[in-house]
Formats: structure tokens, sequence, C-alpha cells
């Protein structure tokens, strides 16, 4: 058998994180109902997906015709969740400035563009940790953000 991989401790504390003098951790989480979302796309199409999710998302969403929608769901939860763990749901920003991006051994992130890029650093963000996962009829997703001392 491989030798697993060792896992990195978590911090009791928050002073215990050498990065995080002055600064939180912020948490923001969000659950949808996959059937709403599946009948936004049947309603608007086009439109509405390409309002909501970039490129990238799209085609991972549609790669999959039985999973599109518990795909696109996730997405939007996460989505929300990043406006909440951010505080940013008052501040103007595109639901394309959010991306979720998959990677090749199946984790997920997070990529802030434009705005929320901008916001994000305005907060000292300094780490983004992303969890999604869906069930039945629900999607949902958790963000949380590791912020420096603000400016």
């Amino acid at each position: 058998m491989a030798d697993l991989p060792t896992l990195p401790v978590f911090p009791t504390h928050l002073n215990a994180l050498p990065n995080l003098v002055g600064g939180q951790i912020q948490v923001g989480m969000d659950i949808v109902q996959i059937s709403r979302i599946q009948s936004s796309v049947a309603q608007f199409g086009a439109r509405f997906m390409q309002r909501v999710f970039t490129a990238d998302e799209l085609d991972h969403a549609c790669a999959s015709t039985a999973c599109q929608a518990e795909r696109l769901a996730a997405r939007f939860a996460a989505k929300e969740a990043t406006l909440k763990a951010l505080r940013m749901a008052d501040q103007g920003i595109s639901w394309r400035d959010m991306e979720v991006r998959r990677h090749p051994d199946g984790r997920c992130d997070l990529q802030l563009h434009a705005k929320a890029a901008w916001h994000a650093s305005q907060l000292g963000v300094t780490q983004l940790a992303l969890s999604l996962s869906h069930d039945g009829d629900y999607a949902c997703a958790i963000v949380v953000a590791v912020c420096g001392a603000t400016h």
C-alpha cells in the first residue's frame, strides 16, 4: 500500500496562524435547490447561464447533461457563499467575477476577477477555501476566507 499523504495540522487558535496577525477568518455558506437552477436554465437558457457562469464553468457543467443542473447549482451556491464570506452582497459584484475552477484531480477552488478580486484585496484576503456538495435536490457550498490585517 502506498504511503498516505500527511495532512497539515489545523491550529486550535487563530493566533497560532503565523500569517494572521491582526486578521480573521470569515465564512460564507449557501444552499441551492437544484430544480430551481434547472428551471432557470429551461426558462432563460443561454442568457441566464452566460450572465451567471464563466465559460470554463459552463464547459465543465455541460460536459455531462446528466450532471449539468447539479454542477451549475453547486457553482451558484459557491458564488453566493463567496458574497457572504467576503461581505460583498452590496458591492455590485458580477456573478462572473467569482469563478469555481475544477482541477484535474477533482478538487475545486475559487478564482476572483475584476471587482471581486479588488474587494478581496482590500479585505486583505490571503487565502480562500471552497467545499462543494450536492445530494438529492440540493447543492451547497462553504467558503472560508483567511484575511490578514485590513488596509
